[in-house]
C-alpha cells in the first residue's frame, strides 16, 4: 500500500479504489461495497483482488507455478439477462468433438452483445431441455465465454420439439460415435473432415510432431482455405514456386519451408503416431505403443484386447486407436504420406524399454526451468534413457526433476516422498 501511495504522489494512475482492509470480514465487505459500485464504473471488473500487503511478506510467501501464494482473485457472480433461442446448431472441433450452439436474439451482457451460447454436450441439452424458440437465462461464464443456464419454461412456446443430436457430421457426413459415457459426441471423419483438417494440420506441423520449421498458423489457414492441401499427406507435395508466390511468403523462406519438408520425411513411429492425433494418443502413449508393436502395420491390424496389454493403455483409448485405424480415410492419409516418402525405422515389438539404465521403466516428472536444458530437451533425454515422462505427480512417480521455480509438484512429490533431483543429478544417474 505503500508503495501505491507512493506512485500516486509521484502523478502516476493509480486505482482509487485500492483500500487496505485487515481480516477476512473487512475483506468480504470491500468485495460487497465494490459489488454494489459495479454498474457504475467506467469499465469493466469482474471481481477484486486480495494482496498481502507488506512486499517483504509476499517474497516470503512467493509463488506456485505461475500464481503467486500472496494474492487471490475473488470472482463477482456472472452476470445473467434473458433472450430467445433462434436456432441450435453443431459446431465440429478440433478434435471431432459435436458441440451444440445456442444462435441467441442478441443480447447485452457483462459489458458485451452475446449472440451466441454454448450448450456444452448431449448430457447439458438433455439437462436443459433447450429447444429452438425457448426464452432462456444467458451468462458470460467467468464472464468470457456465454452460456446457457436455464430455460424460462413458463414462457415456452406449445409444439417446440427436442433437439435431436445428427448421427452423422454436418461437415464431412462421417459417422458419429458416442463415448463410453453417453456425453461427447465425436465425428470419426478425423483427418479429412473439414472442420477438423486445420488443426489436424497444424498439430502435424507442429514442434513435437513432425517438425516443419515455418509452416506457422496463418500459412496452414491460407493453403486449406486455397483447397491446396486437404490432408497432412498433401504438404509434401507443395513446391518451392507456389509457395513463393503466396502473400508474406518470398522466395528464401519458400526454399527454407521447402527444405524443412524434406527433413520432415525422415521421422520416429512414435513422432509419427503422435502427429496423426489419434484421439486420446500424447507423446507417451505414442512411444509406448511405438516400443509394443515396433511397426505401423502391427499397429494397425492390433485388437482393443492386444492394445490394453500395452501399459497405460486402458480401453477407452484402446477402442480410440482401434476406431481411428479401422477408418478407411484415416488408412488413405496414411498410405498418401508412405508413398510421399514419409519414412520411419521399424524394429521388432517389445514391452521393454529402448534402453536399459538407471532410468528404464521409471515414471519421471519434471518440473520448473533448468539451467543446462529445456523442459522439451529433458524429456527427449529421458526417454531416450527408457523413462516414461508424465505431466502430473502420483503414487506412481519414481522421480522428480526439479528446476528453479519448482512449485506444487514439488511440494507434493515431498509429501509423497518421491525422490527429487536437480539436472546435474539427473545426468550423473543417466550415463
Amino acid at each position: 500500500m505503500d508503495l501505491l501511495n507512493q506512485l500516486r504522489a509521484m502523478g502516476l494512475p493509480v486505482n482509487p479504489l485500492a483500500r487496505e482492509a485487515v481480516g477476512i470480514d473487512a475483506c468480504i465487505t470491500y468485495y460487497e461495497h465494490i459489488l454494489e459500485q459495479r454498474p457504475a464504473l467506467a469499465y469493466e471488473i469482474d471481481g477484486v483482488v486480495y494482496k498481502v500487503s507488506p512486499v517483504r511478506d509476499q517474497q516470503a510467501l512467493g509463488f506456485v507455478s505461475r500464481a503467486p501464494r500472496w494474492a487471490m482473485a475473488h470472482k463477482f457472480p456472472a452476470q445473467e439477462e434473458t433472450t430467445q433461442i433462434k436456432a441450435i446448431e453443431i459446431q465440429v472441433g478440433r478434435t471431432g468433438a459435436l458441440t451444440p450452439v445456442a444462435r441467441l436474439e442478441p443480447v447485452f451482457v457483462g459489458g458485451v452483445t452475446v449472440s451466441n451460447a454454448t450448450l456444452h454436450n448431449a448430457a447439458e441439452i438433455e439437462r436443459l431441455d433447450a429447444r429452438v424458440g425457448d426464452t432462456v437465462v444467458v451468462r458470460r461464464a467467468g464472464d468470457v465465454i456465454p452460456e446457457v443456464v436455464s430455460v424460462v419454461l413458463a414462457e415456452r412456446k406449445k409444439g417446440a420439439r427436442r433437439f435431436k443430436f445428427p448421427s452423422e457430421c454436418p461437415v464431412c457426413n462421417s459417422t458419429v460415435a458416442v463415448d463410453a459415457g453417453g456425453i461427447i459426441r465425436r465425428c470419426t471423419g478425423g483427418l479429412i473432415c473439414s472442420a477438423q483438417v486445420k488443426e489436424a494440420i497444424k498439430h502435424f506441423v507442429s514442434r513435437r510432431a513432425l517438425d516443419v520449421e515455418g509452416m506457422g498458423e496463418k500459412l496452414v489457414d491460407q493453403l486449406v482455405e486455397m483447397t491446396r492441401i486437404k490432408s497432412p499427406a498433401d504438404l509434401f507435395t507443395l513446391t518451392r514456386d507456389e509457395l513463393a508466390a503466396l502473400e508474406r511468403m518470398g522466395s528464401k523462406s519458400a526454399s527454407n519451408l521447402i527444405k524443412a519438408l524434406e527433413k520432415a520425411r525422415s521421422t520416429t513411429l512414435a513422432r509419427f503416431l503422435y502427429a496423426l492425433g489419434i484421439p486420446q494418443v500424447g507423446e507417451a502413449t505414442a512411444q509406448a505403443l511405438a516400443d509394443a508393436f515396433g511397426g505401423l502395420d502391427r499397429l494397425m491390424e492390433a485388437s482393443v484386447d492386444r492394445l490394453e496389454e500395452v501399459p497405460d493403455v486402458g480401453p477407452i483409448v484402446a477402442g480410440e486407436i482401434v476406431r481411428f485405424f479401422k477408418a478407411s480415410h484415416n488408412r488413405a492419409v496414411i498410405s498418401d504420406l508412405r508413398k510421399r516418402g514419409v519414412v520411419w525405422q521399424e524394429g521388432l515389438p517389445t514391452s521393454a524399454p529402448a534402453v536399459e539404465g538407471y532410468f528404464s521403466g521409471k515414471t519421471v516428472v519434471i518440473t520448473g526451468t533448468l539451467p543446462g536444458m529445456s523442459r522439451d530437451q529433458a524429456k527427449d533425454w529421458l526417454m531416450a534413457r527408457g523413462a516414461k515422462v508424465t505431466g502430473s505427480v502420483s503414487k506412481k512417480t519414481d522421480f522428480l526433476i526439479a528446476g528453479e521455480e519448482a512449485g506444487s509438484k514439488l511440494e507434493k512429490a515431498l509429501a509423497l516422498d518421491i525422490a527429487v533431483l536437480d539436472e546435474d543429478q539427473m545426468r550423473a544417474m543417466g550415463e
